[in-house]
């Protein structure tokens, strides 16, 4: 009976100090979330308790339980003063709007503070919501708040590499202060943030960076310039051009290509045979993008000899830019829509297309090509590419297609036609 007894006040010892305490309430908070909805209110109101422990177990069951619902206590929690528990209340509000995005492994990958930066966050991501999902105002403030004040750098880039997932344009200040602060983790996603919000106003902004001694920040801030056809980045791309190493004047010269400049044609024209295939397929882009008829038979003969596809994607689009663009199988259109199927290719293949559908005359190839094809991987790549570049004369031909037997390929052209109409 004493041994029962001393057990039994050592349990209740255990129970009253305060580890035991937050234990306790970490076992309600997980009984509260296998309740779902009903239990967020319960959920919530641990978001003020003093243990960290217990407020971070909050935040990770409303992650769990998902819903409109979670929304406003997570951005409650994202003022918390915890570094770890701002990323997952923003991540949270993330896996709302994108689904998914919160994996099965995410707990347990969460960086703690005095992690390393440049390791968290080292790989450009992709990740963007569709252009019409609308966003709560509270989400985008917690975001830009998380972006300029967070506990802890890691805190700080990780919401910015939410705010270009979340396409939070009036983020883009909060982003472009963030290219000052020296910290090389929150400058990278800054900018690929910046890229995919496209604002041209920011590309300024990353004017500095363009010649930075980090690498890995030059290339994304010539991408950003490039891609937001910044002019007063040109003559900075040229020096790179001319004395930067092989992956910076790579892609300074195609920076150019994009801002299109007809003053830089000479440039284009003068590493149209360059040694480096890198410099012969950004050249060729800037010469499609000028439209510099002279080059059209120089372009011609080498897309007819080249056989490496990533070159030749390059010189196909050169070749529709300037004025190729009619149906033929070996034709450039033809072979851009053709590598819609390639796994390996569909991610240069479809920019590609995108830019010169913003043509009508172009628009009406791939609308017949619609009727044509009947491989379901080439018809749900062109009707993503009408989904960015499609106007109004595109609706017909993709409510025919959205009728396709296929579900897929039927689900791709409704979600084109959803944001056709959106931006028209």
């Amino acid at each position: 009976m004493r041994l029962i007894a001393i057990v039994l006040a050592a349990t209740l010892c255990a129970a009253a100090a305060p580890d035991g305490d937050a234990k306790q309430k970490i076992r309600a908070i997980k009984d509260f979330a296998r309740q779902g909805s009903t239990g967020i209110p319960s959920i919530s109101g641990y978001l003020t308790d003093e243990s960290s422990d217990v407020r971070r177990e909050a935040v990770k069951a409303l992650v769990g339980v998902g819903g409109l619902s979670t929304l406003d206590p997570l951005v409650t929690a994202s003022r918390d003063n915890d570094p770890e528990i701002q990323q997952r209340a923003v991540d949270g509000m993330v896996n709302f709007y994108l689904p998914g995005y919160v994996g099965s492994g995410w707990m347990d990958s969460v960086r703690k503070v005095g992690s390393n930066v440049a390791g968290m966050f080292g790989d450009q991501n992709d990740q963007v919501i569709d252009p019409d999902t609308p966003v709560r105002p509270e989400v985008i403030e917690a975001v830009i708040r998380q972006i300029g004040g967070a506990a802890s750098i890691e805190a700080r880039a990780n919401a910015a590499r939410v705010a270009g997932i979340l396409r939070a344009r009036a983020a883009v200040p909060a982003l472009s202060a963030a290219l000052k602060s020296k910290s090389d983790g929150l400058m990278f996603e800054a900018l690929i943030a910046l890229q995919k919000i496209r604002d041209a106003s920011s590309g300024p902004a990353a004017l500095f960076l363009v010649r930075d001694l980090n690498e890995k920040l030059q290339l994304a801030a010539i991408d950003l310039v490039g891609l937001l056809r910044t002019t007063d980045a040109a003559p900075d791309l040229k020096r790179v051009v001319e004395n930067g190493n092989k992956k910076p004047r790579r892609a300074a010269l195609a920076a150019l290509g994009q801002i299109a400049d007809p003053g830089s044609l000479g440039y284009f024209e003068r590493y149209l045979n360059d040694k480096d295939e890198g410099m012969r397929a950004a050249a060729a882009e800037g010469i499609g993008r000028v439209g510099a008829p002279a080059d059209r038979a120089r372009v011609q003969e080498m897309f007819q000899s080249e056989k490496k596809a990533s070159l030749r994607l390059s010189l196909a689009f050169a070749l529709a830019g300037l004025g190729d663009i009619d149906e033929a199988t070996d034709g450039p259109l033809r072979y851009l829509s053709s590598n819609l199927t390639s796994r390996s290719w569909k991610g240069v293949a479809a920019p590609f297309l995108a830019e010169l559908a913003r043509k009508p005359q172009v628009r009406q190839v791939i609308h017949q090509l619609l009727t044509d094809l009947g491989d379901k991987d080439e018809l749900m790549g062109l009707a993503g590419v009408l989904a960015q570049s499609g106007g109004q004369d595109s609706i017909a031909p993709l409510e025919q297609l959205s009728r396709n037997a296929d579900p897929a390929v039927s689900k791709e052209a409704l979600r084109a036609l959803r944001l056709i109409r959106t931006r028209t």
